[in-house]
């Protein structure tokens, strides 16, 4: 985390993954986050994986460092408060991220009444406008028919949301170029993206669509091996699993001298009259060179290949459980300047990612936890709105904002 956008205000308002994403990355750059979600919380509010406690820790960690704000949306009051906090003056602030778009309220045409310099970064589903996510959007353009095992008959889905991923961090890129716009230019203006749409740019720029058009074959599921050249999961002798690669012409000639397979290999070639130089050939052939590889690995333990493959430079690594690499990756701890063992209030204490990037204009800063829903309602009001005490608590007593700080005062008068 580092302070290079110190100064920089941007509200949102999210749900998902997405969003969230970009303003969490966007307030461990430095920025000044603010974050307004209904009273009762968001959508997201209560979304597994949770603590023992019951807290969500999927909101712990996309949150976090940002200020917390809790409306009741459904007034009209509560929508004006929303409203000045989007457009309140600051010439870094009237940023606003988004994928709750409400025509006639939370949206561009409607804010920018407010504040003409006004940036907004949309997040559609899909460009029509209907809700996408990870989950729709991968067997839509056929993804997980790509994804399983070799000869498996069935789609397989993925683990991870990498459009959800991509599109968090487009969403950042897209309103720093457009605020980098506005300080040369005096203008706002509307960014729109969609999530298909991100994934559809991703699977053009790898060739995905241009294999499929001009080619007649379709590509399919090859399990673990790596595509387009060499790279394949082994069971060794103790049970263990690891996966090699020999994508490179550098990992490919490590590989073979480490499993001392040369002469086999170049029968290989022999026979075939394949060059295995060629990484396109190796995968041609990577059923071959597998059962060549396989005897090598069957006979040697974890502990004895692991420390050879790393005096040797090789690629590799052994496959795990995520409980097995949080106890055994010290990339995933203290070790590593990016995390932190941090106190998440209501959930436990357990290491934090901050940001992955580091910028040498100033030290890496400690992650901040997220906060409590509406912890930072009072102060929001004050500071960005620009109301007076007793404004502000006239909107508590009805029952218009929330934080936890009133119902606790409240609890114990």
């Amino acid at each position: 985390m580092s302070n290079v956008l110190k100064g920089m205000r941007v509200v949102e308002g999210s749900a998902f993954v997405a969003v969230p994403l970009a303003g969490m990355t966007l307030a461990q750059m430095g920025a000044d986050v603010i974050r307004f979600d209904r009273i009762e919380g968001g959508l997201d509010a209560g979304r597994l994986p949770l603590a023992p406690s019951g807290q969500s820790l999927f909101w712990a960690g996309l949150n976090k460092g940002k200020r917390s704000v809790a409306v009741d949306m459904q007034s009209d009051e509560g929508r004006e408060l929303v409203t000045r906090i989007v457009t309140a003056p600051g010439e870094d602030a009237g940023l606003f991220l988004t994928n709750l778009r409400v025509r006639g309220w939370m949206d561009y045409d409607t804010l920018r009444q407010y504040r003409e310099d006004l940036i907004t970064v949309t997040l559609m589903g899909d460009r029509h406008g209907r809700p996408q996510v990870d989950y729709t959007v991968n067997p839509a353009l056929g993804v997980p028919d790509m994804t399983g095992p070799e000869g498996h008959d069935a789609p397989v889905a993925s683990a991870v949301p990498t459009w959800d991923l991509l599109a968090g961090n487009l969403c950042v890129s897209a309103l720093l170029a457009a605020e980098r716009h506005r300080l040369r230019h005096g203008k706002g203006q509307e960014v729109e993206l969609s999530l298909k749409d991100v994934a559809a740019a991703a699977m053009g720029h790898l060739g995905l669509i241009g294999d499929a058009t001009l080619n007649d074959t379709a590509r399919t599921k090859c399990g673990n091996a790596l595509y387009g050249a060499y790279g394949q999961d082994f069971v060794c002798a103790d049970g263990a699993r690891i996966m090699v690669i020999g994508l490179t012409g550098r990992q490919w000639s490590g590989l073979v001298k480490a499993t001392q397979t040369a002469e086999a290999l170049a029968a290989l070639e022999a026979r075939t009259g394949l060059s295995l130089r060629e990484e396109g050939n190796r995968w041609v052939l990577r059923h071959d060179i597998t059962d060549i590889l396989k005897p090598w690995f069957a006979a040697r333990a974890l502990s004895e290949i692991g420390p050879l493959f790393d005096a040797m430079k090789l690629t590799w690594s052994t496959f795990r459980t995520i409980k097995q690499a949080v106890a055994e990756d010290s990339d995933l701890s203290p070790d590593n300047p990016m995390f932190k063992m941090l106190d998440q209030p209501g959930a436990g204490r357990f290491a934090v990612p901050g940001a992955p990037v580091t910028f040498s204009s100033g030290p890496r800063k400690a992650p901040v936890p997220a906060p409590a829903l509406g912890q930072h309602t009072e102060e929001v009001l004050g500071d960005v709105v620009g109301m007076t005490d007793t404004e502000i608590a006239q909107l508590f007593d009805r029952g218009i904002v929330q934080s936890p700080q009133f119902t606790r005062a409240r609890a114990e008068a």
